[in-house]
């Protein structure tokens, strides 16, 4: 018989536990050796193995996959497991699981096979099949858990975005019962809040997300629970089944929160020691490319702060694809979307610059949402969701040229390596899903933190298109708003330090071609894609000294609110204020602080009532998006909105204040529009801002009454001169196959003229305003007598207009001479006597 020398162990009974020796054992392994950013990287960690949670920093395609798997085979083979490996979703088990058979590392995904269980084998699963309600791994007092030894989550910022549908229960409006009873238990309370947003609700519309004040949450917990309890097992209702278990026993801190669409209830902090398999493994293990705070780690994760502060890295960050990172809009403004459409058609079919019969490239260009997607629709080959992507792109991995594909709000999670994706483009960023999320957003708009989260999603965004150092990929960032991005040096700090050092290199090239038009563009890239010298030795010379940021960014707000909710969780609520309340005098940012006070308002409610609420009134004074006090301070009245004296001197007045640097100032104009997004209900409240924000820009009194009072006034109010008003509802969330002006809308605009005659009783005719999809009335629709509509077409029209007279100003040097910004106006139909009548239609039957 002969001998099966495959099976011959010589380490067998002594097993290898450093890293890189466990990988030069591995015999068939595809790549000969780890790269130096990966054993620098192991090592680290195997000198600090012992601490029960740490996070493993390196940039996108710097091999943070393998490497994670050798510390999950390096801990089986210590006698620590079983080993779990997560993924965010279901489509990148799979990616895992090829790269570990390449590396002959033993997996498995069932997580009932044997091999797992004796800890032969690492388990690749998605995060939500261990964190759940009803986990397979066992749930905090059930008898039979599945102990494990260590725990790798990759991608963690992918992971950490899905974190929180995982631990919310939310009831959806389609079960009707369950539903309206909770409405009806909280309908006094969410009047009080907002009246109007609350009829919207009710009536089924789209509208701003009302969260429920935390007394009415506190008092009426048991109620809560006896209205859910009954369908909590339902399977079928996946956002209660899976996590009602890790809110129910925590009602009395929960923050409850109603749209059209869903009930939310989510604790402050996610409780993860409902999973004991994750929360007593000994070794945690964070992989991230991008993650900008790794407090979020701490906030969602309950991880060891000072592990997290210390991240490990390569000692370089040099371990990236190379790519040029270019804004279109940046270098022209004047571009328009069918340019860069046909800029795209043509790379993908190999006509660039000086090579009009140049390989055709893979085109990917990520959109968020369905409706941002119908742009493409002329020119794309695929559109993709998570649902039906993977043909397609594995198709494309193994080397097939399909074109142009569109990947509707995938911006994490999906690897492009190689010729897969040559050129990659953003058209836009992902809008918060969530009704918590929505009002985050609303409420951090602006603040340093919310820039912050934009960029991350970017930068997720822009590592699709490489998945190795070798690698390249081109970048297009499409949206002035992103464009903003790389063009502004504070928001350019956000960036990852290599992505940064891409980013500066870029705008070398981008200044030389400032101005020109799509041709110079295109022969750019066409020198990337070509791997010319005079690119390659600058962008390896750009990237060859930069390193990682040596500490973890916890602030002392996320650690505090951590702590602050295991207090409150163990009891001790009034630790629980103290904590939060020192980790808030931290923040400085006015808009940030209100945010977390609402979070303190609603610890401090269980311990001294009366203080809850006047921390609530202070909250409302520096954010008028927190929640409303029960009792408004005294004297509190929303301030009405005066028009101005002369509106060339107010436009240029807000301009020269607000903007030094033109292109700055045409990149948020242009911005401005691009965020009213049409048949998105999500982004109600970001289309809102921006009409308040284009209001200031012309040189108009302009305010959200509804979002600053909550008294059932507009969503807009334009104060176009002393005596002349536009009473502004809007409407550009609706995506009904018919979006004819329905009864309830109408109603709406009659309800804010109503509030407008009795707050300004002064003004005899205001101009009543709808921003819709249709100028077409109901019959059983009853508008007021003069009513105007902006459609998208007008809307379309209006911008033109905006972004011409800005145009003007830019070329004549100045945009703060009330003058020059005085004839600009009149030119472009944007005097408060032209303005709704060239860029707004009648309302027709």
């Amino acid at each position: 018989m002969p001998i099966r020398w495959d099976e011959i162990n010589p380490n067998k009974g002594a097993q290898l536990i450093r890293p890189r020796e466990i990988y030069a054992s591995l015999q068939g392994r595809k790549w000969l050796r780890l790269r130096t950013e990966q054993n620098e990287v192991l090592e680290a960690w195997y000198d600090r193995r012992s601490e029960p949670d740490l996070v493993l920093k390196q940039n996108t395609g710097g091999g943070k996959t393998l490497t994670g798997l050798l510390i999950a085979q390096s801990s089986l083979h210590e006698g620590i497991g079983p080993a779990v490996f997560l993924v965010p979703d279901r489509f990148l088990i799979q990616q895992v699981v090829a790269e570990a058979k390449d590396a002959m590392i033993p997996v498995t995904i069932d997580e009932t096979d044997e091999s797992f269980r004796s800890s032969r084998a690492i388990l690749v699963t998605t995060f939500h099949k261990l964190i759940n309600g009803h986990s397979v791994f066992g749930v905090r007092g059930e008898k039979k858990t599945i102990p494990l030894g260590v725990v790798v989550i990759d991608d963690a910022h992918s992971v950490l975005n899905s974190t929180g549908g995982l631990f919310s229960a939310s009831i959806p409006s389609s079960r009707r019962r369950a539903f309206d009873d909770l409405l009806a238990l909280f309908a006094t309370d969410l009047i009080k809040q907002s009246p109007k947003a609350f009829a919207e609700i009710r009536e089924g519309g789209f509208g701003a997300p009302i969260r429920v004040p935390p007394k009415a949450v506190a008092d009426r917990a048991s109620d809560v629970l006896k209205v859910i309890q009954p369908y909590a097992k339902d399977p079928e209702i996946r956002t209660l089944f899976y996590s009602w278990t890790f809110v129910a026993d925590s009602l009395k801190l929960a923050t409850v929160t109603f749209t059209s669409r869903d009930v939310e209830i989510k604790t402050p902090c996610p409780d993860v020691s409902w999973i004991p398999a994750f929360r007593q493994a000994k070794r945690r293990v964070y992989l991230s490319a991008t993650l900008e705070e790794e407090g979020i780690l701490v906030t969602e994760l309950d991880a060891d702060v000072e592990a997290v502060q210390k991240p490990i890295t390569p000692k370089q960050a040099s371990d990236l694809g190379d790519r040029i990172i270019l804004a279109p809009l940046s270098i022209n403004p004047q571009l328009v979307d069918s340019a860069i459409h046909e800029l795209a058609r043509d790379i993908a079919d190999g006509n660039r610059g000086e090579q009009a019969n140049a390989e055709p490239v893979n085109v990917v260009v990520l959109v968020p949402s369905d409706h941002a997607a119908k742009r493409w629709d002329h020119v794309a080959d695929e559109t993709l969701h998570v649902s039906d992507m993977r043909p397609v792109i594995e198709r494309m991995k193994n080397g097939e040229h399909v074109g142009i594909v569109v990947l509707v709000n995938k911006y994490d999670g999906v690897d492009l390596p190689g010729d897969a994706c040559r050129l990659l483009i953003l058209d836009g960023i992902p809008t918060p899903l969530t009704p918590h999320e929505q009002r985050a957003s609303a409420a951090l708009s602006g603040s340093r933190a919310f820039k912050a989260r934009e960029v991350q999603k970017i930068e997720q965004g822009m590592g699709r298109g490489i998945r190795d150092v070798d690698d390249y990929c081109a970048v297009l960032i499409l949206t002035s708003d992103a464009a903003l991005t790389l063009r502004d040096q504070e928001l350019r700090g956000f960036y990852s330090p290599a992505t940064r050092a891409q980013i500066e290199l870029s705008l070398q090239l981008a200044d030389q071609i400032q101005g020109e038009g799509i041709g110079a563009i295109t022969n750019l890239l066409d020198t990337f894609l070509q791997r010319k010298i005079e690119w390659v030795s600058r962008s390896l010379e750009a990237t060859a000294d930069v390193t990682y940021d040596a500490t973890g960014n916890v602030t002392k707000i996320a650690a505090g609110r951590r702590k602050a909710f295991n207090l409150a969780v163990a009891g001790d609520m009034d630790g629980a204020v103290s904590v939060l309340r020192s980790a808030i005098d931290t923040v400085t940012d006015p808009l940030e602080k209100a945010w977390y006070l609402e979070e303190l308002a609603a610890y401090q409610h269980h311990v001294d009532p009366v203080a809850s609420q006047k921390t609530l009134a202070g909250a409302r004074m520096k954010n008028p998006v927190v929640l409303k006090p029960a009792i408004s301070p005294r004297g509190k009245r929303g301030k009405k909105v005066v028009g101005p004296k002369g509106q060339s001197r107010a436009a240029a007045k807000y301009l020269g204040e607000h903007y030094t640097d033109a292109h700055e100032l045409e990149l948020n104009v242009a911005s401005l529009f691009e965020k009213i997004v049409w048949g998105a209900e999500q982004a109600a409240d970001t289309s809102e801002e921006q009409f308040r924000l284009l209001g200031l820009h012309l040189g108009f009194g302009s305010s959200r009454p509804e979002k600053e009072d909550r008294d059932g006034g507009p969503d807009n109010l334009w104060a176009l001169s002393d005596k002349q008003y536009a009473v502004i509802e809007l409407k550009t969330g609706i995506s009904r196959d018919n979006p004819v002006i329905i009864k309830s809308e109408a109603e709406q605009l009659t309800h804010s003229m109503t509030w407008f005659s009795e707050r300004y009783s002064e003004v005899s005719t205001p101009i009543s305003v709808l921003v819709h999809p249709s100028e077409e009335l109901d019959a059983q629709a009853h508008v007021p007598f003069g009513t105007r509509v902006i459609t998208e077409t007008s809307l379309r029209s209006f911008r033109q207009d905006v972004e011409a007279f800005v145009k003007y100003l830019v070329s004549a040097g100045t945009w703060s001479d009330p003058e020059v910004v005085a004839s600009a106006l009149a030119q472009h139909s944007l005097t408060a006597d032209l303005v709704l009548q060239q860029h707004s239609k009648s309302i027709r039957r």
